[in-house]
């Protein structure tokens, strides 16, 4: 009886397991940044831009979880275990979102942070996706899906931002 769930669970650890992952950060520009005429990283005005947009511009695999609540695999991220430090950017529109001071190791395969870099660098939406009940976290610029928020995060907020790797660029401090 409890052997399936055992197997299950590890199937499940080994397929998600991601061996050559480091903790290097690459800072270079991304692909979504080139060909984006939106993306700025001092520009807070919000967007308006049309969904057949975003499509055009956008990588599909970026697409596909900013646009379309996706979620990319746990523990497969370039961000997950990484401990640069430095600050976060929504891959899709360049609006600032966290500082790498913020962000925690909490073991759940994405990257985790406690607080938001202002209150509105992201924004919040109820998600009854999957058959849960969730909040799910906006890019306060563009509307791009970032990941959800739970209330099991460490001091000082209780909160974990659980963010997917994917919609998110970082720049290091000692750029």
């Amino acid at each position: 009886m409890f052997i399936r769930p055992a197997i299950l669970f590890l199937f499940g650890a080994m397929a998600c397991a991601n061996p050559g992952s480091t903790s290097t950060m690459d800072t270079a520009p991304s692909s979504t940044q080139q060909d984006n005429p939106y993306y700025s990283r001092t520009d807070t005005t919000h967007l308006n831009v049309s969904d057949a947009e975003w499509k055009r511009i956008l990588p599909a695999d970026v697409y596909q979880v900013a646009r379309q609540q996706g979620t990319e695999r746990a523990f497969t991220g370039k961000y997950w275990d990484a401990d640069g430090l430095g600050m976060y950017y929504c891959a899709v529109c360049g609006n600032a979102l966290f500082r790498s001071d913020s962000k925690f190791a909490s073991s759940c395969g994405w990257p985790s942070f406690y607080q938001a870099l202002r209150p509105n660098s992201v924004r919040y939406e109820e998600d009854k996706s999957h058959g849960m009940i969730r909040t799910e976290v906006l890019c306060g610029r563009c509307d791009s899906h970032l990941g959800h928020i739970f209330d099991d995060g460490p001091p000082p907020t209780g909160k974990r931002f659980c963010m997917n790797s994917i919609v998110l660029d970082f720049e290091a401090d000692n750029k």
